[in-house]
């Protein structure tokens, strides 16, 4: 075994591409940035949590052949920070502990056979694989999660072929399809994580409904005042506290 000395260590280079273009699916882009999105969305309150796409992630030092690049990853304990590519050996040896995989008819040998090796070398505690177009994997969506250092199938909800659920325990999460599309929901919620895209588009619709719904009760306030009721009289009625049908008043 040859020992690299510190310089030669620090001259070895680790692209951050292999210099050919990227060339992805429609879908697979499209599930790509609804799972990096989505997911960055979720832990935006934590510092101690990276998320990336399709990034080189090399795992041994002096050996820049010793790469692989998820289509989404997830690493616990590091601090959160933009990276050209994630060095195992740069990040206390801290390796992704999630990975999902857009498996298609040019990665799926690779997909099934060689990546779970390297990832359960590796300790990714879950490696996920997500079939978008039914005709490799079956179920379509599926897992494998560590357990005493072997990766085990990650039991699958069946409600019909192209709609099921796992669970991810690493991120406390859901992993859906519903009607084959691939979704992110949170148990505690119910919820389905969105993109920054959705969530912008949820919001507006929400500040469009509050701002219609005000509206629609200054104009009642005012026909109550209009007709006679003082405005305690208008508060009881309505349920507001003086203070508010006044703001809502002025609003007007």
């Amino acid at each position: 075994m040859t020992v690299l000395t510190s310089l030669e260590q620090e001259e070895i280079q680790y692209p951050s591409s292999d210099g050919e273009p990227m060339a992805e699916s429609d879908i697979t882009r499209d599930y790509m940035t609804y799972g990096v999105e989505a997911l960055k969305l979720h832990f935006q309150g934590r510092s101690d949590v990276y998320v990336s796409a399709n990034s080189f992630v090399y795992y041994e030092e002096g050996n820049k052949a010793a790469v692989v690049a998820p289509d989404i990853y997830v690493v616990f304990g590091v601090r959160k920070r933009q990276r050209d590519n994630y060095k195992i050996w740069k990040e206390a040896g801290i390796s992704p502990q999630f990975v999902l995989e857009i498996t298609s008819e040019t990665t799926q040998d690779v997909d099934q056979e060689t990546k779970p090796e390297i990832y359960e070398s590796l300790g990714v505690r879950e490696y996920f694989q997500y079939d978008p177009s039914g005709h490799y994997l079956n179920p379509i969506l599926q897992g494998l999660r560590l357990v005493n250092n072997r990766y085990e199938p990650i039991p699958v909800n069946n409600i019909a072929f192209d709609t099921l659920w796992l669970y991810s325990e690493v991120l406390g999460l859901e992993l859906h399809l519903v009607s084959g599309e691939l979704r992110f929901r949170n148990p505690q919620t119910g919820e389905f994580l969105k993109t920054y895209q959705q969530s912008e588009q949820a919001r507006l619709a929400e500040q469009q409904a509050r701002l219609a719904a005000e509206s629609a009760l200054r104009s009642l306030i005012s026909h109550l005042l209009n007709s006679g009721m003082n405005l305690e009289q208008v508060a009881q009625m309505m349920n507001l506290s003086p203070s508010e049908v006044e703001r809502l008043i002025a609003e007007n």
